[in-house]
């Protein structure tokens, strides 16, 4: 067995070999432990400070204990390993390679909530997930209390939205759904459900091997534990690391081999994060807790690192375009204003605007936060406004002059 000083989520056989299966899985980490109570579960999850990997950061324990007090109500546990977010790569990588950590998770939590059915709900597109996932399920046929069942989820940002699984799983649209009621109270075949990130779930089945004191002992800071980062460009291709909680953006640039004067700014939390200059950033610890006061996010764990030669304009626009066109289509903000947003973006980008449209973009920006039928527009919009502040100068002077002083070429007709 291993040692459990040593033990994070990706330790074990190689991530270049083949998906983990339950012998080596067992071998490794021994059985779920058995006879704990939801309540001695649950309150070791809070002693930890587990916070939730899917972008929300809500603690995890807190989330368990308020649907193992719900009065009463069939419950349902979804496992989301959607992962629509095109930075990301953690969830897709941790379900190929450490499936059985993954239902270790969702077995503990459907346990704590007194849950009737697991669901598996896993972005189609990610292949050896969908695979390590389902053959991970046929191992553990008749050993699980809960039937477990496997929903490939369409492709789209906004599919991995808890309400938005909810009513893919319910109806088969993947649109989010407007609260009152929360999934919580009303979810999955119209009962209590708890939808829980895949990494989440899988700390949490080492938390219950180990302990809280374990899972504290790694992190610099206030935030405790490890967690899964994808480090790579901004546009999308990277990596996935398994970092210590409050190491610095510095030093993840660093362990990539990327000089210091190489890298201009950096895209934190992804495509709803935020745009960060790398002077302002380099030295700032990777913690929930501080990056949340300085009005950044960890979100899903994205550092992308775009290079000095690289236009941030262009690469916004790239991801505006995205978001306006993964609307979900329910609304004016997002129908009306992301694609408004969107265009001139990409017009800025190309040298076909003029310096009214940075003004146009930031009014329309102040305008469309908080009124979407989701998170969609706001999430879009914090991107947007983060990257009027990190590149404002080049913004206005693709605007005004039609050149990029980024590439040093000219990007639109004299």
């Amino acid at each position: 067995m291993t040692d459990r000083s040593t033990t994070r989520l990706l330790s074990g056989p190689s991530l270049a070999g083949a998906a983990e299966g339950l012998g080596s899985h067992t071998s490794r980490l021994g059985p779920l432990p058995r006879g704990i109570d939801s309540s001695s579960l649950v309150t070791e999850l809070e002693a930890s400070g587990l916070l939730g990997r899917g972008g929300a950061g809500f603690p995890v324990g807190r989330k368990w204990r308020a649907l193992a007090e719900r009065p009463t109500g069939r419950a349902v546990i979804v496992a989301n390993g959607a992962e629509g977010e095109p930075a990301s790569l953690k969830d897709r990588v941790l379900m190929a390679h450490r499936p059985h950590l993954v239902l270790d998770g969702a077995i503990l939590a459907a346990n704590a909530i007194d849950a009737d059915e697991i669901v598996l709900y896993i972005g189609q597109e990610h292949k050896a997930a969908v695979e390590s996932i389902g053959r991970a399920i046929d191992e553990r046929r008749g050993g699980v209390r809960q039937p477990i069942r496997l929903v490939q989820a369409p492709i789209g940002y906004v599919a991995g939205e808890a309400s938005a699984a909810v009513n893919y799983i319910n109806t088969r649209d993947a649109r989010p759904t407007t609260t009152p009621p929360r999934v919580s109270e009303h979810g999955v075949d119209g009962g209590p459900t708890l939808v829980q990130n895949v990494e989440s779930l899988a700390y949490a089945a080492l938390i219950v091997r180990f302990g809280a004191h374990w899972y504290r002992t790694a992190g610099r800071l206030e935030s405790p534990g490890t967690a899964l980062i994808t480090v790579g460009g901004a546009a999308g291709e990277g990596g996935v690391r398994e970092v210590e909680l409050g190491i610095t953006v510095g030093e993840i640039a660093d362990a990539e081999a990327t000089p210091p004067g190489r890298i201009q700014a950096v895209l934190l939390g992804g495509y709803f994060g935020t745009w960060a200059s790398v002077r302002d950033v380099r030295q700032m610890p990777l913690d929930p807790a501080e990056m949340k006061r300085r009005g950044l996010t960890f979100g899903c764990g994205i550092v992308g690192l775009l290079p000095t030669g690289t236009c941030g304009v262009v690469a916004t626009a790239g991801i505006m375009a995205y978001l306006a066109k993964e609307s979900a289509g329910q609304c004016g903000p997002c129908v009306h204003g992301l694609r408004a947003i969107g265009d001139a973006t990409g017009r800025l980008a190309s040298g076909q605007a003029g310096a009214s449209e940075v003004v146009d973009i930031e009014r329309w920006a102040s305008q469309i936060g908080g009124r979407g039928a989701c998170h969609h527009p706001d999430g879009a919009i914090q991107l947007m406004t983060s990257a009027m502040n990190v590149f404002g100068d080049e913004f206005i002077q693709h605007a005004r002059t039609g050149r990029c002083s980024v590439t040093g070429s000219r990007i639109a007709a004299a």
